[in-house]
C-alpha cells in the first residue's frame, strides 16, 4: 500500500524533529540547563540573621529613649499646643517687689521688640502718636473695668495696651502681653478673652470718628484662624473702614509679633442717641488720648487763661 501524501508529511516532521533534538547545540543548552539547576540546588541561600530577644528589647528600648528624650527638648507643635510645660510661678501681689520688678522686666522687653522698632523707624513715623489706654483712668474707677481692672495684674494683663495711633485715626497697632492665667486650655488664651480685646480695639478706632467721641457695639464678627499661645506679646491691628453718621465699621486682627494671624474681626460700632448725656471724658481717658503737643510762643505773649 502506498502512503498518501499527509503520511508523508507527517513523516518528515518527525525525522526533522529527531535530527534537531540529537544535534550538537540541542545536546550543548539541555547540559548547561543541567548545569544550573544543579548549581541552584546545591548552594544554599545565605539565612537571615535574627536577633535574640534581649538584643530586640534593648534596641527598642534605646529607640524609645532617644524620641522621648526629643520630643522634650524639641515638641512638635500639635504636643507642646495639648501639653504646654509649666508655668513659671507669678506673684500673687500686684503691688510687692517680686511683681514690680516683673512688670519692670515685661516692659523693658515690649520696648525692645523689633515689630515696635520698625513702627518707630517707618518713613511715616511722624504721621503717628503713641498712647497707653487706660492709664490714666483714677484707680476708683479703674477698679471695676475688666481689662484694666479685674484682669489686670502678673500673668494675666501686666501691662497697660501700648498704641501706636495714626494722628488722623484711620489705623492704629497695639501692643499687649498675655499671661498665662488668661487661657481656657492650659497654654492658649481664651477665645473670649481675644473677643473682649479686639471689641476694645476696633472700639477705640471707631469711637474716635464718631461725632461725639461715644460709641457702642451693635456686630462683632470673628475668625478665629490659629490658636494664641499664653504668655506672650501680641499685636492687634485696626483699620477704619466707613463712617456714616452715627455708624462706623472697622476691622482688624490679632497677630503674633512674627506677623502670624491668630484672629479676624470686623464689628459695627453706633453712636447712642443719647451720647450728649455720658461722660466723654472718661470715655477719651479709658481709649488713650492723643499727648498734648506744647505751644510755642513769641517773646512777650500772655498765656492762654
Amino acid at each position: 500500500m502506498n502512503p498518501t501524501s499527509t503520511q508523508l508529511l507527517l513523516l518528515r516532521r518527525a525525522t526533522a524533529a529527531r535530527t534537531l533534538n540529537h544535534s550538537p547545540t540541542a545536546l550543548h543548552s539541555r547540559k548547561i540547563l543541567f548545569i544550573r539547576t544543579a548549581t541552584a540546588k546545591s548552594t544554599p541561600l545565605p539565612s537571615r540573621r535574627s536577633f535574640s530577644p534581649l538584643a530586640t528589647v534593648s534596641l527598642a528600648t534605646v529607640i524609645s529613649l532617644g524620641a522621648y528624650t526629643l520630643g522634650g527638648l524639641f515638641p512638635p507643635p500639635p504636643i507642646s499646643l495639648l501639653y504646654p510645660g509649666p508655668a513659671s510661678p507669678t506673684p500673687a501681689d500686684a503691688t510687692s517687689p517680686e511683681s514690680l520688678a516683673y512688670t519692670a522686666a515685661l516692659e523693658a522687653e515690649l520696648q525692645a521688640l523689633p515689630a515696635l522698632h520698625t513702627l518707630r523707624t517707618r518713613a511715616d513715623a511722624a504721621e503717628w502718636y503713641e498712647t497707653r489706654p487706660h492709664s490714666a483712668l483714677p484707680d476708683a474707677v479703674r477698679v471695676n473695668k475688666l481689662t484694666s481692672g479685674s484682669l489686670r495684674g502678673p500673668g494675666k494683663l501686666a501691662l497697660f495696651p501700648f498704641a501706636r495711633v495714626r494722628k488722623d485715626e484711620s489705623a492704629a497697632v497695639i501692643f499687649l502681653h498675655l499671661g498665662r492665667g488668661l487661657c481656657g486650655h492650659d497654654g492658649i488664651v481664651h477665645g473670649g478673652l481675644l473677643a473682649t480685646l479686639l471689641d476694645e480695639a476696633l472700639g477705640r478706632n471707631a469711637i474716635s470718628n464718631l461725632p461725639e467721641k461715644v460709641g457702642v457695639t451693635a456686630t462683632l464678627s470673628l475668625k478665629y484662624k490659629a490658636p494664641t499661645r499664653a504668655d506672650q506679646f501680641v499685636v492687634i491691628r485696626t483699620e477704619l473702614v466707613s463712617v456714616n453718621g452715627r455708624k462706623a465699621v472697622v476691622s482688624g486682627r490679632v497677630e503674633d509679633v512674627d506677623g502670624t494671624v491668630l484672629v479676624e474681626a470686623e464689628a459695627l460700632f453706633v453712636q447712642p442717641r443719647y451720647a450728649k448725656l455720658l461722660n466723654t471724658a472718661l470715655v477719651r481717658k479709658t481709649m488713650g488720648e492723643p499727648p498734648t503737643e506744647p505751644v510755642l510762643l513769641a517773646e512777650g505773649t500772655a498765656l492762654p487763661k
